[in-house]
């Protein structure tokens, strides 16, 4: 097995069959494989991911999921290295909280297995969310015109798509609509929390001058780590599900679905798209 220089695509043989005639060659396949986050020793979940910036995921998971608010509660956070795998580090991640009497980590312990297209799903309702995320609450505004360009910059920074086709990705653009940061993973989830952990890890959550560009279907899953990270603005190459409509309606959250060039659907306050 080849891998390519950032493990998150490996070479297998394949029959590629055109018109009638097969031929053996070698392409590009995206990895999946699982990460488990323990916490004080304490495994909080699976998530399934492509491996690169696994240490974000992990830190953007525990905030979206309410379990951490401030970077300063993680004391140390460490990729086990008795778990090595031939495409790098280890597939465990181990948190050491500041205050872990604060946590309750049996609660936590849930060894849960979640799929790479799933999250955790099904655990939160819209109004559990809000228990521990108020509504966002900024003037931030964007050109409507600016938001056709996302999906070509998101495009030229997806390079393991490029090769393989399997991955989603979020992408972070500030109010000039140029691109900040962008991350690919086999879980749209998982892409979005890497984001989520890098910025908060770097001290610039909130995000409430940012829009967010992800590259599939929007699911509530999605509308909650953003509103977790006070993105105002949510826009997907796909469709949104109702419950994230309903989500970036009550969040004061501009949902954008169905952005192809000029054209969009905008689902929730609209009044944050403005002409340029």
């Amino acid at each position: 097995m080849t891998t390519t220089e950032d493990a998150r695509a490996v070479r297998r043989t394949i029959y590629r069959f055109a018109r009638g005639v097969g031929q053996e060659e070698e392409d590009f396949v995206t990895v999946e494989e699982p990460l488990e986050i323990r916490v004080d020793g304490h495994s909080v979940a699976v998530v399934m991911r492509t491996p690169g910036h696994d240490l974000d995921l992990a830190r953007g998971f525990l905030l979206t999921e309410g379990i951490v608010k401030r970077p300063s509660e993680i004391f140390e956070i460490s990729q086990c290295p008795s778990h090595e795998t031939e495409a790098g580090p280890g597939n465990v991640v181990d948190v050491i909280l500041t205050n872990p009497q604060t946590v309750n980590l049996e609660a936590l312990s849930r060894n849960v297995y979640t799929s790479s297209s799933c999250g955790i799903c099904g655990r939160a309702t819209i109004d559990s969310v809000f228990q521990q995320f108020p509504p966002i609450d900024s003037d931030f505004t964007f050109a409507r015109d600016q938001v056709a360009w996302l999906p070509e910059k998101l495009s030229q920074a997806q390079r393991t798509f490029a090769q393989t086709g399997g991955l989603h990705a979020s992408a972070l653009f500030d109010g000039r609509g140029e691109l900040i940061l962008a991350r690919e993973d086999v879980g749209r989830h998982n892409a979005l929390d890497k984001v989520v952990g890098k910025t908060w890890d770097a001290g610039e959550v909130p995000l409430d001058r940012h829009v967010l560009l992800v590259s599939g279907r929007i699911s509530f899953e999605l509308t909650q780590k953003a509103l977790c990270a006070g993105i105002p603005i949510i826009a997907g190459i796909s469709a949104p599900s109702t419950l994230a409509i309903d989500c970036a309606q009550r969040a004061g959250q501009t949902l954008v679905g169905f952005l192809r060039g000029s054209s969009m659907n905008v689902y929730a306050h609209p009044e944050r798209l403005v002409e340029s």
